[in-house]
Order: C-alpha cells, then structure tokens, then sequence
C-alpha cells in the first residue's frame, strides 16, 4: 500500500471520529412521553369541558398545541436538531415547511375566490327554486 493510500485512510477516519451522533436516555424518552401525554390531555379538556366557547379561538389554541406537540416529537422522539446530520435535516424540515405554507396558503387563496366570483344567481336560494320549478 502506498503512503497516500495509508494517509488518505487515516484522513478517512478522523472524519468520522467529528460527527457527533445524539442518543437519548430512557429519562429524555419517558419526557417526551410525557410532554406528548400532556399536550393531548389539555385540548381533550378543553374540546370535551366546552372551557373555550368561540370555536375560532378554539381552533386556534388547538392549532398551537398541535404545533408545540409536533415540535416535541421531533426533538425527543426523531432526535432533530441544528447539529444532526450536519444541518441536512433542518435544512429539509425548512424546505417542507415553506411548501406547507405555500400550498395552504395557495389552496386557500383559491377557494376564496371561487366562491366571491362565482356567477350572479348561482346562490343556494336560486337552485332551490329551478328544482321547485314545474
């Protein structure tokens, strides 16, 4: 085997001596569990004991907790962070993210306006007398 060779191995495993790969402990485990317990249990208790009447701003704090429960999941259970995988799976977390919002967003934009231009007369009243016509 050449020097190079040998020196390019050694390079090769000094590599991988950097990356850093995180493992949790049965106490980060039994947290998360816990946290995901618990973010399901408030919006249960709430959705069931009607403790938030407006159903806008129910949705809105249920929407919250969800995200907050999404982000627990991805830190205690599918271990992502800034330094994993070399920033790859944040970087991919971000590119899903912005295609969420832009087809949400999008989908949404779109059915607003089908139903402000729909055509003049096509109301609900409107169908309901051509199908009383004789």
């Amino acid at each position: 085997m050449s020097a190079h060779a040998e020196s390019h191995d050694h390079h090769h495993d000094d590599h991988h001596d950097d990356e850093v790969v995180s493992h949790s402990t049965m106490g980060g485990y039994l947290l998360g569990f816990f946290l995901a317990v618990v973010l399901t249990a408030i919006p249960f208790w709430l959705v069931m004991d009607k403790v938030i009447p407006d159903t806008r701003t129910l949705s809105v704090v249920l929407l919250a907790f969800a995200a907050i429960q999404i982000v627990v999941h991805m830190i205690y259970f599918l271990h992502m962070d800034t330094k994993s995988q070399g920033g790859w799976n944040m970087l991919a977390l971000i590119f899903t993210l912005v295609l969420v919002v832009i087809t949400l967003s999008g989908s949404i934009w779109v059915m607003f306006h089908m139903n402000a231009n729909m055509m003049p007369g096509m109301s609900h009243d409107m169908s309901q007398q051509v199908k009383n016509l004789p």
